[in-house]
């Protein structure tokens, strides 16, 4: 019985880890992409529309 707990929260650990490592893999494939397209336009940085004030402002990772 130890042995099938000591698993699971293997299992859970190891999931968990899977999917911040996911969502870190997402974060830092959409900066590339960003980097990229400002690279193809010449331009310095990417506004933001900031929906509580509607004012632009430069994107954040």
């Amino acid at each position: 019985m130890p042995q099938l707990i000591f698993f699971a929260l293997v299992a859970l650990v190891a999931y968990f880890g899977y999917r911040a490592f996911v969502r870190e893999a997402e974060r830092v494939t959409r900066r590339m992409a960003r980097v990229r397209q400002e690279a193809e336009n010449g331009s310095v940085g990417t506004l933001v529309k900031d929906p509580k004030t509607g004012e632009y402002r430069p994107a954040r990772d």
